[in-house]
């Protein structure tokens, strides 16, 4: 058996998310590849024969696959598919956008934001918002996959020699075309790789006062700033920094919930942390039936106490 890793990258570096997905394809038993993609991407195509335990790395160059679109993606991992008992894609919106594609071209059933790998077809993946795990056994001939990130540790970045194959990129599609993109700029750590998070929920009241208390916070810790469906949803915060089952799903070292309440939404996003701190003057509010330390208090108190302390 044989697993083939669609990475992530800029052309330029391999984004993190790969790594876990690496962890991943380990589980899944026999060697792992990597199919790095795009244009230009020579020195991400290097990057990737660094991970540890990758076995080889297939490097894919060509004008069409320049901005990841999705069925060019898909079908250069098709040209390859036939070699792969197994095509792992990580569970992000590139990763969520060709996978469906690859499945239903080879005619197999997608298996979608597996946490575990049980037995090489045999996963583990959650539903209801992460209230079950459902186990979910395949007997396709090839299993396409998504990988929850936040489920797996992350590969060693170096430590590999893997040998890197260059194989002849498809041509454009023509299905789809790159109008334009947008990048947000930002000091802090990305969300969804960031080690810390401090979220602001509803309860701050304003998108001026979700500043004022939880920017200093973050500052201090260096963490990344994230918010509740409900906050953004108020105008609080913008929507890429939301965190829960329709945001972005995270697993920090630390993540400190002030003035969230806990919906079953948000839970789903941020439940996987290894530390969570609440803060809420509701003893009752469903959050600190996750949080590993709790403080029930007004944030608008306790958040610029904890900024002094620090």
């Amino acid at each position: 058996m044989t697993a083939l890793v669609i990475a992530e990258h800029n052309n330029t570096s391999i984004k993190s998310a790969t790594l876990n997905t690496v962890t991943a394809a380990w589980a899944c038993g026999g060697d792992v590849h990597v199919l790095v993609a795009g244009e230009g991407a020579q020195a991400a195509a290097l990057a990737a024969a660094q991970i540890a335990g990758v076995a080889k790395v297939i490097h894919a160059d060509g004008a069409s696959l320049r901005d990841a679109l999705a069925e060019n993606l898909a079908a250069q991992v098709l040209a390859i598919a036939a070699n792969y008992s197994h095509i792992l894609f990580p569970a992000t919106a590139n990763g969520k956008n060709a996978a469906p594609r690859v499945a239903a071209r080879l005619g197999v059933a997608q298996i979608s934001d597996i946490i575990k790998v049980d037995s090489p077809d045999t996963f583990e993946r959650p539903i209801y918002a992460g209230n079950a795990i459902a186990t979910v056994q395949s007997s396709d001939s090839v299993a396409v996959i998504t990988v929850r990130i936040t489920g797996f540790d992350a590969a060693p970045a170096t430590g590999g020699s893997a040998a890197v194959e260059t194989v002849s990129a498809v041509a454009d599609s023509g299905k789809s075309s790159f109008v334009s993109r947008e990048v947000t700029k930002n000091d802090r750590p990305e969300l969804t790789a960031a080690k810390i998070i401090v979220s602001g929920g509803r309860a701050l009241g304003g998108a001026e006062k979700f500043q004022a208390v939880i920017t200093p916070l973050a500052d201090k810790l260096g963490a990344a700033i994230g918010a509740s469906r409900a906050a953004v949803d108020a105008g609080y915060a913008p929507n890429d920094l939301q965190v829960g089952q329709t945001g972005k799903i995270v697993a920090p070292r630390l993540y400190i919930a002030c003035g969230i309440s806990g919906a079953i939404q948000h839970l789903a996003g941020m439940k996987d942390s290894k530390v969570i701190v609440a803060i809420n003057k509701d003893p009752e509010a469903p959050i600190f039936s996750v949080a590993d330390y709790g403080l029930e208090a007004d944030l608008f108190t306790a958040v610029p106490d904890l900024v002094k302390a620090l």
